[in-house]
Parts: C-alpha cells; sequence; structure tokens
C-alpha cells in the first residue's frame, strides 16, 4: 500500500486478548491512569520529531496521487414509488473499477457502518441526516451532493482504498449488497486485529507524539474555522450570482412588455406615433441581450457552486472526520484503558485486604486468577492506544496532504471571476450601441454622455 500503510495480515498475538474488552463497560474512569494523554501539552523539540528511515509512520502521498485514486459519480436516477413512500436511488459510478451500481441511502448507511466497525482509529466522514418526509428536490439535492462527496473521501483514503469492503460497495450488482457488506465484515475483526504493526506501533511514534498532536490538532481546528467562514461566503456569493441572473431575467422581460404593449397613443402626447412606436421596439430588441447576462450570470453561479463551494465542502467534511476521530480516541480506546486500569487497581486493593484479614486460600486464588485476566486486558488496551495514536498521527499527515487543495479553490475562483465579469462585460457593450438608437432625437441626434435625452 503507498506510504507505508498497513496490509492485512493474520490476527496478531496479541488479538486474543482483545475479546475480554467488552466486560469493562460498566467501571469508572481511574484519576490519573499512567497512559499517553491526548491534550498534554509540551515544547515540540525538532530533534526528536525526525522518523528514521523507512518508518511505516510516515505517507508518502502528494495531493494529485490521491486524487487519481478514483474518480466516483453519484447521480440521481428516476423515484421509484413504493407502497407508501417513494425511494431515492443513486447510480454510483467508478472510474477506478469501471463499474456502475444502483444504491440507496441505508446501502450507504451500513457502508458507513462496515468502515466505522473495520477502521475504528481512522477518519471516516459523516453521512448526510436521513429524511424521512417531506423530502423536497432542493434536500434530495443537498443529500446527493454530500454522498458524493462521502464516497470519493473513502474510495481516495489509503487503508479504505484498498479493502475488500469499497470494491464490494462500488462494484456489487447482486441483489442485497447490506448483506454482503455485513457478512465481509463479520469475522474479521478491526484493524488492529488484522495489522502486522499494531502490537509494535509504539516503537514507530516520535517520543514527543502528544505535543505534536496538540500542535496538529490545534492548527485543524484553526483551519477548519476559516474554511467554514470561507465556504460560507462563497455560499453567499453563489446565492447572490443566481439571484443576480433572475432579477436581470425578470428586468428583461418587463422591458419586452413594455415594448409589447398594444394600448393606443392619446392624441395629446408630446411623443409621435411613430416615435413611440420605434421606441418600443428598441425596447422589445434589449430583452435578448438581458436574458443572455442572466444566462451568464447563472452560469458564473453554478461554475463556482461546483467548483468552489463543492470543494470547500469537501474539504470541511475531511476535517470534521477528523475531528469526529479525535473525539474517539479520547471517548473510546483511552477511556476504556482507563476503566481497565482503575479495575485493576481495585482487585490489586482487594487481594491485599483478603490477605491482611486470612481469608481462604481458594478466595486469594480467584482474585489473583482475575488480576491475570486483567493484566491482559490492560495490555490490550494500552496496545490499543498506541496504534490509535500511529493511526492519528497517519491521518493527520493526511489531512496536510488535503491543504494544498486552497490552491485549486481559489484558482477556481479567481478563473471564474475573470471569465465570468469577461463574457458579461461583452454583452453590456453590445448592448449600448442599442442604448444610444433608443435615445436618439427626432433627427437621429444622439444622446447627451449621461444617455438620458436632451431637455
Amino acid at each position: 500500500m503507498t506510504g507505508g500503510a498497513m496490509d492485512p495480515l493474520p490476527a496478531a498475538p496479541v488479538a486474543a486478548a482483545a475479546e475480554a474488552e467488552a466486560d469493562e463497560e460498566g467501571d469508572p474512569p481511574a484519576a490519573d491512569p499512567p497512559v499517553p494523554q491526548v491534550g498534554e501539552q509540551r515544547a515540540p523539540d525538532a530533534g526528536r520529531m525526525q522518523m528514521p528511515p523507512g518508518n511505516p509512520l510516515l505517507l508518502s502521498l502528494t495531493l494529485q496521487e490521491l486524487l487519481a485514486r478514483d474518480v466516483v459519480q453519484v447521480e440521481l436516477i428516476p423515484e421509484k414509488k413504493g407502497l407508501f413512500l417513494k425511494h431515492v436511488e443513486y447510480e454510483v459510478s467508478s472510474q477506478r473499477f469501471q463499474s456502475s451500481v444502483y444504491r440507496r441511502y441505508n446501502d450507504f448507511v451500513v457502508f458507513h457502518e462496515t468502515l466505522l466497525q473495520k477502521f475504528p482509529y481512522r477518519m471516516v466522514p459523516a453521512l448526510p441526516p436521513k429524511r424521512m418526509l417531506g423530502a423536497d428536490r432542493e434536500f434530495i439535492e443537498a443529500r446527493r451532493r454530500a454522498l458524493k462527496r462521502f464516497i470519493n473521501l473513502v474510495a481516495r483514503h489509503p487503508p479504505f482504498s484498498e479493502d475488500v469492503v469499497l470494491k464490494l460497495f462500488l462494484s456489487f450488482t447482486g441483489p442485497d449488497v447490506q448483506n454482503k457488506l455485513k457478512e465481509s465484515a463479520q469475522y474479521v475483526g478491526d484493524e488492529f486485529v488484522n495489522c502486522k504493526l499494531a502490537a509494535r506501533a509504539k516503537d514507530f511514534l516520535p517520543a514527543d507524539i502528544q505535543a505534536q498532536f496538540a500542535i496538529s490538532r490545534e492548527l485543524i481546528r484553526n483551519v477548519y474555522n476559516s474554511f467554514y467562514k470561507l465556504r460560507d461566503r462563497a455560499e453567499r456569493m453563489v446565492s447572490r450570482a443566481i439571484d443576480s441572473a433572475a432579477d436581470l431575467l425578470v428586468f428583461g422581460k418587463e422591458l419586452s412588455t413594455l415594448g409589447s404593449d398594444t394600448t393606443p397613443l392619446p392624441s395629446w402626447a408630446a411623443l409621435s406615433s411613430s416615435t413611440w412606436g420605434s421606441l418600443k421596439q428598441a425596447l422589445r430588441g434589449l430583452s435578448v441581450e438581458f436574458a443572455l447576462l442572466a444566462d451568464k450570470a447563472a452560469q458564473q453561479g453554478k461554475q463556482e457552486e461546483n467548483d468552489v463551494v463543492e470543494k470547500l465542502n469537501l474539504f470541511l467534511d475531511l476535517l470534521q472526520s477528523y475531528k469526529d476521530l479525535c473525539e474517539r480516541h479520547e471517548k473510546g480506546v483511552l477511556h476504556k484503558h482507563q476503566r481497565a486500569l482503575h479495575k485493576y487497581s481495585l482487585m490489586k486493593r482487594q487481594v491485599m485486604s483478603a490477605a491482611a484479614h486470612n481469608r481462604e486460600p481458594e478466595s486469594v486464588e480467584q482474585l489473583e486468577s482475575r488480576i491475570v485476566e486483567q493484566e491482559s486486558v490492560i495490555q490490550t488496551m494500552e496496545l490499543r492506544n498506541y496504534f490509535s495514536l500511529y493511526c492519528l498521527h497517519q491521518e493527520t499527515q493526511l489531512v496536510h496532504v488535503y491543504l494544498p487543495l486552497t490552491s485549486h479553490i481559489l484558482g477556481a475562483f479567481v478563473n471564474s471571476q475573470i471569465q465570468g465579469h469577461k463574457e458579461m462585460s461583452k454583452v453590456w457593450n453590445d448592448l449600448q450601441p442599442k442604448l444610444r438608437c433608443l435615445f436618439a432625437g427626432p433627427h437621429g441626434s444622439p444622446p447627451p454622455q449621461d444617455g438620458l435625452p436632451p431637455h
């Protein structure tokens, strides 16, 4: 796999102890367990941050390589009426697999759950919300766009892109893809169980991993906030362009309506009948240019929605998935590790208390046996904690690989503005001579510079 990402292999020796994790649900967390803390702040040491050559922790990917992994299209297909509801289906097409399959929203849900089950320590983008009743066209289109961003982020993610579950989702044409996805992940375990590096993840982590992680997390939080505001302003500019297009179109139609008016001219009117007729004819002609201006403005808004807003949304989805991953690390494996340590300390105190009160040997032996089992659980949780940090380090690198997308977004925005203003300027310039004819005097004299008829 590219950049040292991990290949699925038979379970590591520590996997047998992993099954005991489920027994630790009811115990309170310890106050200060001796485990790595995500929020711990230390000054980074440049020498310690350097990795040994050939470290599998490092990703050697560029943005171009990442985007070239696959391009997945998600398009709406005609609605099918069920017994009670209309079902929205999507045609999902993958360049990499040369495939085209039909998927419903619930298929995406099962696929998302399967990814979280197999890759709990990776960035799994969130799905858009499901809306059961009253889904209008605007909501359906917004969800289609969000599903397209989701599947493209997944299809380009290094570990996901090589997993069988992705290939199933993008290419399986059988009748029940949901059961097929569930079966594929039923007995294989998660990435920790299948990764040959899981037991040695700690060896590849830099000594100051906590300081590096805290700095990167703060940076990504700031980047997210800035990109959120950029996306908000870009959406407003697109909305204004679309509103401007609608206004220009109505403006031109009203000029055409005015020019098509057949009400006879009163006898006391200052204009002659021929002059008013020429004026109306000129007004009718202006509607063509205004319709063209409306079309140009709408095209610019649509282009910026696709090339600017959608790319900003894609990057925001990625950043949000990173934030979600950080929360899973803190509330998941790290918290379970703390509970396991707390339970272990309680058992140790019980053994000491039993020995001090001269209880029966069998009782003490049972406690000691439970302590041995708990030590195995703690060892597994500690390994999982370091493997989670290992994955977090790689996911942080992946976010930084996406950062140059900023230049693509800015380039698309600038080019759209240049092209849009250039095309609209040409139409306005073509419109100007018609205005001169519109306000020409009775003998064809040109109008004054301000475009108004002389007093």
